[in-house]
């Protein structure tokens, strides 16, 4: 059965969205990729879209979640929690649910299309391809994007063959703590940038982590800080300079799986970046290191001048009525909630009027930080192994 209180929270939640589109000027989504409730981003993307507080001009009108809706899903870990899910949907807010995209119905004429995939990197090629085929005007790509540059570049080509816009679910270039410590270190100058990134695993639980995140760090955990290099700092493999691990911060390893594979990874990493053209930027990310991301700013020394965090004190209103309206979720729902809803607010935006998205990431970006990813990988790792 399911547990009451998780049905509660469903209930509750669904009770203050949006009862019915505003206008035809709101943008109509189709969410692949739901996962579920708590547990999966695109259910958290779900619960945003709908929430009236959220004010994001879309309507959700599909959902399409091929596991949950097959047979060996529906009997699965969360697959009566999405069932639930999926009931009140359907009968307080219309949602139509399908198990495959090419099963959801041509976009209305005059109706803007958004895809939204939200699903397994390895999945997301034939997933993308297939929300092209139904008319789809723009598609929101959580990332990396892809398994690998080659099939970035080629989902790419096919977008601009279709004049498909597509965005990437980069949350941190729309983060204030960025933009912060951007316009800290520009009026400073002679300072040194370093973007630190932290996850909350217990050190008995990597070897889980890396078999899940099996496309390595650099893929996963650190890609959104590559992406600031790529976006700010004019990063990219052919830019490169020279890369250094710092080895008293940084730790590689290799772990035996749950399913037996051994895995390497980088358990923490710290790296700086130099181009050819003297930028210069450092990234950091530690798996165990807490569940905040940080811009600090030091002098040419390396003395901390000051650091900006998210989440920040401006944004602990957003994040507590995050938690109260939706307890029980993953922290980090909490934690990325303002960013995630800046970038729905920002593209939904851009799509009703024509316009570019502000500061969100194209998928352009993607593939030049994919690039980087996997040209930093080999060289890091033998810096430190």
């Amino acid at each position: 059965t399911i547990d009451c209180e998780l049905r509660l929270q469903i209930v509750m939640q669904i009770s203050t969205n949006k009862t019915s589109r505003k206008n035809m000027s709101e943008v109509s989504v189709v969410l692949v990729g739901c996962g579920a409730p708590l547990k999966s981003m695109g259910w958290y993307h779900a619960t945003q879209i709908l929430h009236e507080g959220c004010d994001i001009a879309a309507h959700l009108d599909f959902i399409v979640e091929p596991w949950f809706l097959s047979e060996a899903g529906r009997s699965s870990p969360g697959g009566a929690e999405f069932a639930e899910f999926k009931k009140e949907l359907e009968s307080t807010k219309g949602v139509k649910f399908f198990s495959r995209v090419e099963d959801v119905p041509p976009v209305e004429k005059e109706v803007k299309r958004l895809a939204i995939i939200s699903a397994r990197t390895s999945d997301n090629p034939s997933l993308f391809a297939s929300c092209l085929g139904i008319g789809c005007h723009a598609i929101f790509l959580e990332k990396p994007g892809a398994p690998s540059v080659s099939e970035l570049e080629t989902m790419r080509h096919n977008a601009n063959k279709l004049g498909v816009s597509v965005f990437m679910g980069f949350n941190k270039n729309v983060s204030k703590f960025v933009s912060k410590t951007r316009a800290y270190a520009k009026t400073h100058p002679g300072t040194d940038v370093t973007f630190l990134h932290n996850n909350n695993y217990e050190e008995s639980g990597l070897n889980e982590c890396f078999e899940r995140n099996s496309e390595g760090m650099l893929k996963n955990m650190a890609i959104h800080e590559i992406a600031l290099a790529v976006t700010f700092y004019g990063v990219s493999v052919g830019e490169i300079a020279s890369v250094e691990a710092d080895k008293d911060f940084s730790r590689c390893m290799t772990l035996k799986g749950p399913s037996g594979s051994y895995f390497t990874d980088f358990s923490k990493l710290k790296f700086t970046i130099k181009t050819r053209d003297n930028g210069e930027v450092s990234i950091a990310a530690d798996r165990c290191g807490g569940d905040d991301s940080v811009g600090i700013v030091t002098d040419g020394e390396g003395k901390e001048l000051v650091r900006f965090t998210m989440p920040d004190d401006e944004d602990a209103l957003t994040i507590r009525n995050a938690e109260e309206r939706i307890a029980g979720a993953m922290p980090y729902f909490y934690v990325q909630s303002p960013d995630y809803q800046t970038l729905k607010q920002r593209v939904a935006k851009a799509i009703a009027n024509s316009e570019p998205a502000e500061g969100v990431a194209t998928l352009h970006t993607a593939v030049e930080t994919l690039k980087v990813a996997e040209y930093l990988t080999p060289i890091l790792m033998e810096q430190l192994m």
